[in-house]
């Protein structure tokens, strides 16, 4: 569909940036010469399995969320589901807020999230910050993480990564990282754009709002080479040939947003409408201006604006589920 109100879109954006939402801080591991490597696992269900890798490159541990195809016999795809600003720590995660178990579980497909890497941008840092850490996530998501997964499960070698909100943006540079890695890639309510000021202060809002860590120990001075090696928008050419699925909501009040009284509006509902569907307009306002991109470079994409909708749990879980054929069609 076509958004006529770019300036009601922009004006949002503007608010947005200074109510960027999550919590949560990140460990560091203890230091140690091994190799990656797969320390721990445990059942949490038929097909849900938590695994703890050891990333050499972080040296630290790092949670996963692994849910496993019902036949196993046979070789599957993997589709990497990243979380937004907390990185999945405590209950903000695909497993806690969505139906997602229910919705894999006879689907043929590995389903790997980790539990970890909040404002981190899922990047590689140039300097490690006290808060964050030590953050090497794209040489852990692309490096060190898919032969342990090959090693251990049957993987037919097709992978697939989507993300949210903060890692709707990471999606799509992981992606331009390593070329060809993962055949789809899904960004719900992210912003592509990273080296311009307002993509900037999308950044700096969960960086420095949120994390409260530096900003420019991640890629540098803000108007230094690597902030332009990671802007989709810049570098979307790199794209070429991968599946795509980019969406985001209008920020208008949707179905999750229903008021029938007064006892409807408590702050978490205020807050979803008000906060949310700012930050949510802003994400549009990013999703505009990657269409526009791709289409300049005849680069085929499935864009998707939805009419009314916050920057909210329920919204994704509806963008999975109505980008998974498309993510199938890529990796089967």
């Amino acid at each position: 569909m076509k958004i006529h109100a770019r300036a009601f879109v922009a004006h949002f954006a503007v608010i947005a940036v200074a109510v960027l939402v999550g919590s949560g801080l990140l460990g560091v591991g203890t230091a140690s010469a091994a190799p990656s490597r797969i320390s721990n696992s445990e059942s949490l269900g038929p097909q849900h399995q938590r695994l703890t890798v050891y990333s050499e490159s972080m040296d630290r541990q790092i949670p996963l969320d692994v849910f496993v195809p019902k036949d196993q016999s046979r070789p599957a795809p993997v589709l990497y589901m990243l979380n937004g600003v907390a990185g999945g720590e405590g209950e903000g995660n695909w497993a806690d807020k969505t139906d997602y178990q229910e919705f894999f579980e006879n689907k043929h497909v590995y389903v790997v999230t980790p539990l970890a890497g909040g404002g981190s941008y899922y990047t590689d840092w140039q300097k490690v910050d006290p808060i964050i850490g030590k953050s090497k996530w794209e040489t852990f998501l692309l490096k060190e993480l898919p032969p342990l997964l090959a090693a251990r499960y049957n993987t037919n070698g097709k992978n697939a990564i989507a993300g949210i909100s903060m890692a709707g943006t990471s999606v799509l540079n992981l992606a331009i990282k390593k070329p060809g890695h993962y055949k789809a890639v899904a960004s719900y309510s992210g912003c592509a754009q990273t080296s311009d000021p307002i993509g900037q202060e999308f950044i700096r809002q969960v960086i420095v709002g949120r994390i409260g860590a530096d900003m420019t120990k991640m890629w540098g001075p803000l108007d230094g080479p690597d902030w332009r090696k990671h802007d989709p928008l810049i570098n979307a050419n790199k794209l070429r040939g991968t599946s795509l699925y980019i969406s985001s909501m209008s920020g208008l009040p949707g179905p999750d947003e229903q008021i029938h009284s007064l006892g409807d509006l408590d702050p978490k509902m205020i807050d979803q409408i008000a906060l949310g569907g700012g930050i949510e307009a802003a994400m549009t306002y990013c999703t505009l201006n990657m269409q526009q991109r791709l289409k300049q470079l005849n680069i085929p994409a499935t864009i998707v604006i939805r009419p009314a909708g916050t920057h909210s749990w329920g919204y994704w879980e509806r963008e999975l589920k109505a980008s998974w054929p498309q993510i199938w069609a890529a990796i089967r």
